[in-house]
């Protein structure tokens, strides 16, 4: 999120001499993107960050993605996945192609080591559960409906304080808001559904002294490798920048309605390299005294558009569940199953509770995914048989 903020103790010029108690310097990291011309923060450690005991390579991580026959619609039931794994092995990948991976994660077991994503952003929404987002910045704490936003390599680990349940995305490039809600300086702007005040950044920063060994592991190209350090990675006395992770909850976005039917564009939260993140919440209905408040059928021919269903009853779905994961590709139409326009007609509002990623390059679905398919969903706009 680009503005500016500061945590801890750093030095009144940025690239100058800063030491500690004992005499010895304070160790400078420049973090940013895009070479030097994106945005940045610089953090000051007790220990060099390059100061690596041993490597060694974890795991490769590659989703198993399976040829399609069909162009179809699909629903997969993520909730009859087996919960299991720590934050990040337990992390079980749906959906993906070249720009983004989407997927779930329940886990059972801690982190007993910190993770790094040398790939992209991430974005982890928590449909349940609540805890401790730990980083090199300082901590954020979570809680249901928090979208938390995790800049390309930071050091980072998750601490459940209740059962927690995520839904996983992870780019390739940057996630950041829409452009079109945001001025030439970044500042967002009056019509967008959020502010900076919705934003909450690391709450409190820890400095770790300890010494001990120490696990990172960082994911690069479909793989993990294992760096060993003598000292603990939260080692920061303080940062200043614009790059940093951030939390948005889905509550304090605030819906964009009018007299008809808003398309789905209204609902965009964050934006990526060749997808978009959006964000359905309870709101009112269209008020033209004719409106029809269920999506018209469209074609969708330059994106694959997937739901993913938290909570309430979405207006034009029937035989969907908490949990829920749709995925209606690019080159066939889609829109209300039988009954919903109808029913939908002198509604005055919704409570539906949904994410939804639309990618414009096709999505390849994983193994993992068609063990939790509904079969069924594309015959779902048939007629009742009698």
């Amino acid at each position: 999120m680009a503005f500016y903020h500061c945590m801890g103790e750093v030095p009144k010029k940025r690239h100058t001499t800063y030491y500690k108690p004992n005499g010895e310097l304070y160790r400078e990291q420049v973090m940013g993107t895009k070479g030097f011309s994106g945005i940045q923060s610089i953090l000051y450690h007790h220990n060099p960050p390059t100061q690596v005991r041993s490597t060694s390579k974890f795991a490769d991580w590659k989703p198993e993605f399976v040829p399609q026959h069909e162009l179809r619609h699909q629903h997969f039931k993520t909730f009859d996945l087996r919960p299991g794994g720590d934050p990040i092995t337990g992390r079980c990948y749906l959906l993906g192609n070249d720009d983004v991976l989407m997927g779930v994660c329940v886990p059972t077991e801690p982190m007993n080591y910190f993770y790094r994503n040398a790939d992209g952003d991430e974005v982890l929404f928590v449909h349940e559960g609540e805890g401790e987002l730990q980083t090199t910045f300082g901590t954020l704490p979570y809680w249901p409906g928090d979208y938390l936003v995790i800049p390309i390599g930071t050091t980072y680990r998750l601490v459940p304080s209740a059962p927690s349940r995520f839904l996983v995305i992870e780019s390739q490039n940057e996630i950041v808001p829409p452009k079109r809600y945001r001025n030439e300086h970044g500042q967002l702007l009056e019509h967008s559904p959020y502010c900076e005040r919705d934003i909450r950044v690391p709450e409190r920063l820890e400095t770790h002294v300890e010494s001990g060994e120490f696990e990172v592991r960082v994911k690069k190209q479909s793989a993990v490798y294992s760096y060993f350090f003598d000292f603990h990675p939260f080692d920061v006395v303080g940062w200043d920048g614009f790059l940093y992770p951030y939390a948005l909850s889905i509550h304090d976005f605030e819906p964009i309605t009018g007299r008809i039917h808003q398309p789905p564009p209204v609902h965009q939260t964050f934006a990526g390299q060749n997808f978009v993140i959006c964000s359905f919440v309870p709101r009112l209905y269209d008020y033209h005294p004719q409106s029809i408040p269920a999506p018209y059928f469209h074609s969708n021919v330059e994106s694959d558009e997937v739901l993913y269903y938290v909570k309430g009853n979405f207006m034009s779905r029937k035989g969907v569940f908490e949990g829920s994961i749709t995925l209606h590709p690019m080159g066939i139409p889609h829109g209300p199953h039988p009954g919903k326009i109808e029913g939908s007609i002198g509604k005055k509002e919704t409570t539906e509770l949904a994410v939804m990623l639309d990618t414009f390059h096709p999505l390849q679905v994983t193994r993992q995914a068609l063990s939790v398919e509904d079969g069924g969903y594309m015959e779902s706009w048939l007629p009742p048989k009698e």
